[in-house]
C-alpha cells in the first residue's frame, strides 16, 4: 500500500473547532486531514506520513498524549513534528510532559491564529524534534501524575462553581450551569482516562 506524504493531520473532538482549523490551515494554502480523536489518527497513520499533526489532548478514546506516545514509539512516524492544543491542560507542567513527548509547540485555546500558522510554519522548516521515545512505563506513571493533578483541578472547580450556582443572578445562571456540565463532561473524561491508564500500569507490573 503506498504511503501518502504531505497533509496536516488535525486531531480535534470538537466539531466546531476542528472544522475551524481546518478551515483556516486550508485557506493558508494547506492541505488538511481532520479527524476527531487519536484512535482515527492512528488509523490515518496506517497509510499516511503528515508533515505535522497538530492535536488536542484531552479526547475520548485515545487523547493527544497517548497519541503522541505511540507516534513517537515508531521509527516511521517518530519524526512527525506534533503541536499541542489544548484548553485543560494548560500548566507548565503539562508543558514540561509534552516537550518530553517530542513536542514543537504547546499552544493553549484559544488558539490565536497568527501563533498556529507559526507553529505549522516552524514544523514545516524547522529540523525534526523526535526526541527521546518514553518507555511504556515512564509514559503511563508521568502521564497518571499530569492526570491525577488535573482531576484535582477540576473537582476543585466543580465545587466552586456548584456554591455559586444557587448565588449568581438569574440571567447568569444558564451560562454558569452550562459550563459547569462542561466541567463535568470533562472530569469525567479525565477520570475514565485515568482508570484505562492505571489498567495499563497494573498490565506492566
Amino acid at each position: 500500500m503506498s504511503i501518502q506524504v504531505g497533509p496536516i493531520l488535525v486531531v480535534e473532538d470538537i466539531a466546531a473547532v476542528r472544522e475551524l482549523l481546518e478551515v483556516q490551515l486550508r485557506l493558508r494554502g494547506y492541505s488538511v486531514v481532520a479527524v476527531r480523536d487519536g484512535q482515527e489518527a492512528l488509523d490515518q497513520l496506517a497509510t499516511l506520513r503528515p508533515a505535522v499533526i497538530v492535536t488536542d489532548i484531552l479526547m475520548p478514546r485515545v487523547d493527544g498524549f497517548a497519541l503522541a506516545h505511540r507516534v513517537r514509539a515508531q521509527a516511521a512516524t517518530a519524526g512527525i513534528p506534533i503541536v499541542f492544543l489544548s484548553a485543560t491542560y494548560v500548566s507548565a507542567e503539562d508543558e514540561a510532559f509534552a516537550q518530553r513527548l517530542g513536542a514543537l509547540r504547546f499552544l493553549p485555546k484559544p488558539v490565536e491564529t497568527d501563533e498556529l500558522f507559526i507553529a505549522v510554519a516552524d514544523a514545516l522548516t524547522g529540523q525534526p524534534r523526535a526526541g527521546t521515545a518514553l518507555s511504556d512505563r515512564e509514559f503511563y506513571t508521568s502521564y497518571r501524575q499530569r492526570l491525577e493533578a488535573k482531576l484535582r483541578q477540576k473537582s476543585a472547580q466543580i465545587a466552586r462553581n456548584r456554591q455559586q450556582l444557587d448565588s449568581v443572578l438569574p440571567d447568569q445562571r444558564d451560562t454558569l450551569a452550562h459550563l459547569l456540565a462542561e466541567m463535568e463532561a470533562q472530569h469525567e473524561e479525565i477520570r475514565r482516562e485515568l482508570d484505562v491508564l492505571n489498567a495499563a500500569l497494573a498490565d506492566l507490573e
